[in-house]
């Protein structure tokens, strides 16, 4: 991974000149990662190209979430125009690899997850977020048929598809929950711990520029149902019942939280496809026997009745996660 070629300049005039630029990662956009070194510091470069990917939502995002007292990278420099950014470095100690390390702190550092999301829901959202209400919910939907069923040769009813999910949305949308800011992407491979802070604080967070106002829910289904890593049933639990606990919700947000689990999961076997058609990213295949277990547990709630029937009459089970084995779809 070779950094842009006007990085060395951008280094240089904000006093990081002659710095060693070390790759360090890509993620599912255009947006690419590079770890700085100046003698014993570092910072990470964020190249945002224009015109595909704009860094100024991040910047905003960031700056508010440091303002309610969380951990976002501080911006040391920016070329906006050029799309750089000189970002404070959080270090390598990712939540994913760190439970995958230690599996019998899951309960200490989920609950610490939930911990942050209710200081994040107790403050109104973000001015100016884009919402991310039924409609939005539904738009996003349209990747499954779209990228999903295209993909395996499933001929479906689309508008069928739709009705049977406004109709376990719809009341959702209507609970009067939020709306909240929502990072989107919250889950153990955006999440880092940070040495030297406590408390939520202790958690860094990253890849929150396309962050919405929307409903509590949506991030805890996020972090507890997460694409690239199992979280026990039992920890799913505990942690949904932390959440309601501390910030006082009844039982109807646990309706919310399992239909917009389902919505989230159906949204990123679309995503997931589409990352494998047409961005030739087949590795995001690999997670797609995930996603559907996420599903299926999903659709057994009995709000998700209407949509349950749909997939069984629509997605039948050699298209569900027997698909997606190694070398089964080319």
């Amino acid at each position: 991974m070779i950094p842009p070629p006007h990085a060395p300049a951008f280094l240089a005039a904000h006093g990081w000149e002659g710095a060693e630029i070390r790759p360090l990662a890509g993620d599912a956009s255009f947006r690419r990662y590079f770890r700085v070194h100046r003698g014993d510091e570092t910072a990470v470069l964020m190249d945002a190209p224009p015109p595909h990917e704009d860094p100024r939502p991040f910047v905003a995002v960031a700056e508010w979430l440091g303002g309610a007292g969380l951990s976002a990278p501080a911006i040391l420099a920016s070329d906006l125009e050029g799309g750089l950014l000189l970002l404070d470095d959080f270090g390598d100690a990712r939540l994913r690899e760190t439970l995958d390390a230690a599996p019998h702190r899951e309960a200490e550092l989920y609950a610490l997850a939930v911990d942050l999301l209710v200081h994040l829901h107790r403050r109104p959202a973000m001015p100016g977020l884009r919402p991310h209400g039924l409609e939005q919910w539904l738009e996003e939907l349209r990747l499954f048929p779209d990228w999903y069923c295209a993909a395996l040769g499933l001929d479906v009813d689309v508008d069928a598809y739709l009705g049977a999910w406004r109709e376990v949305l719809a009341p959702v949308a209507a609970d009067g929950l939020g709306p909240v800011t929502v990072l989107r992407d919250f889950h153990a491979e955006n999440i880092m711990l940070v040495a030297g802070r406590d408390g939520i604080a202790h958690f860094g967070l990253l890849d929150f520029q396309d962050a919405v106002a929307g409903h509590p829910a949506y991030d805890l289904a996020s972090v507890l149902e997460d694409a690239r890593r199992d979280v026990t049933p039992a920890i799913e639990a505990a942690m949904v019942a932390r959440y309601r606990e501390a910030s006082g919700q009844g039982p109807g947000f646990e309706t919310a939280y399992w239909t917009l689990a389902a919505q989230r999961n159906t949204r990123i076997l679309g995503v997931f496809t589409r990352l494998w058609k047409r961005d030739s990213k087949p590795g995001y295949k690999a997670f797609q026997p995930r996603m559907w277990g996420l599903l299926e547990r999903d659709l057994a709630h009995p709000a998700l009745g209407p949509v349950r029937a749909w997939f069984d009459a629509s997605v039948p089970a050699p298209a569900r996660a027997a698909a997606w084995p190694a070398g089964a779809i080319a």
